[in-house]
């Protein structure tokens, strides 16, 4: 099996697991979306949503963002961990945004990347989820279960990204980052992956070398 049959299956297994999966950090405005991104590094979606939930209602604008005191929004932020760096990126995200863009989300991967705090998984991000491109979001869930599945040999986020790009259709590759994360949540979990119960056990590297060990382990006994 090719790699890119293999991850055309792994699209269709997951299209009939999570058909109606969206992304898990909570917004309703463009920007919202970058500045839960943005409090997520290190950080879990589901604590973020639960920080940004007060957040928006203080800051309702981009400008307010921009306005904010910093030393304020630092402890607005505080649950979200690194809050110093995430703040001042935050506030300097909202400047940027308002001075060079018309407080609009720019539709570029190169211009996403000079704004502040944004790197190429957020940049990814905002390009899918918000105007609909063809993205790849190599976040640590995607990284570990494209790698298990044999897809990518590489890491490095750029690096699987750019293998990735090769084998998932455009039109379908955001959606299907968003499913990955979900499975890597409810059963290619990073410690203790649910092989016996996953769909993709079949067509997956890690599955099948996993059996090779255990028979081999069998065999010395």
């Amino acid at each position: 099996m090719t790699k890119k049959e293999k991850a055309l299956l792994a699209c269709e297994t997951l299209e009939k697991l999570y058909p109606d999966i969206e992304c898990s950090l909570n917004f309703s405005k463009p920007y919202e979306l970058m500045i839960a991104a943005r409090l997520s590094a290190q950080c879990t979606d589901a604590r973020v949503n639960v920080v940004t939930e007060t957040l928006f209602k203080k800051y309702p604008t981009l400008r307010a963002f921009a306005d904010a005191d910093l030393k304020e929004l630092e402890q607005d932020v505080k649950p979200c961990g690194f809050y110093h760096t995430k703040a001042k990126s935050i506030k300097e995200m909202a400047n940027q945004l308002l001075d060079n863009f018309g407080g609009e989300i720019p539709q570029t991967l190169e211009e996403l990347l000079t704004i502040s705090g944004i790197g190429r998984k957020t940049a990814n991000l905002m390009l899918g989820d918000v105007w609909g491109k063809p993205a790849i979001v190599t976040d640590t869930h995607f990284i570990r279960i494209t790698g298990r599945l044999g897809l990518t040999s590489n890491k490095e986020p750029a690096k699987v990204e750019k293998d990735l790009v090769k084998l998932i259709p455009p039109e379908i590759s955001s959606h299907f980052c968003h499913q990955i994360v979900q499975f890597g949540r409810d059963v290619c979990k990073a410690r203790k992956p649910d092989c016996e119960n996953c769909p993709c056990s079949s067509f997956c590297s890690y599955f099948k070398n996993e059996n090779k060990k255990q028979n081999h382990n069998i065999l010395l006994t």
